[in-house]
């Protein structure tokens, strides 16, 4: 079985207001199922990048190839969300 981790999802910035009411320093750990209380649409947008980090992927473009930033579908308020692997899952 492939080594997993668990990734954190972090909100690092938001412009307007957010309807679901997330704001800068929210913070979600996931792991075997969908953390609670996330936008599905923001969720949509950072889940293929997520199950990068998951299962021991990077980024190389990115500055920490372990993280990768997402912004959720709304161009009038967008949310920043940031992808972070977190610890190895036993």
């Amino acid at each position: 079985m492939a080594e997993r981790y668990d990734v954190i999802v972090k909100v690092v910035s938001q412009t307007g207001k957010c309807v679901y009411g997330h704001k800068v320093g929210d913070e979600w750990t996931i792991q075997r199922v969908t953390p609670a209380g996330i936008c599905l649409g923001a969720f949509n947008s950072f889940y293929p990048f997520s199950r990068v980090l998951t299962f021991g992927g990077g980024f190389p473009y990115e500055k920490d190839p372990h993280v990768h930033r997402v912004a959720c579908p709304d161009p009038n308020n967008p949310v920043v969300f940031e992808l972070r692997r977190g610890k190895k899952v036993e």
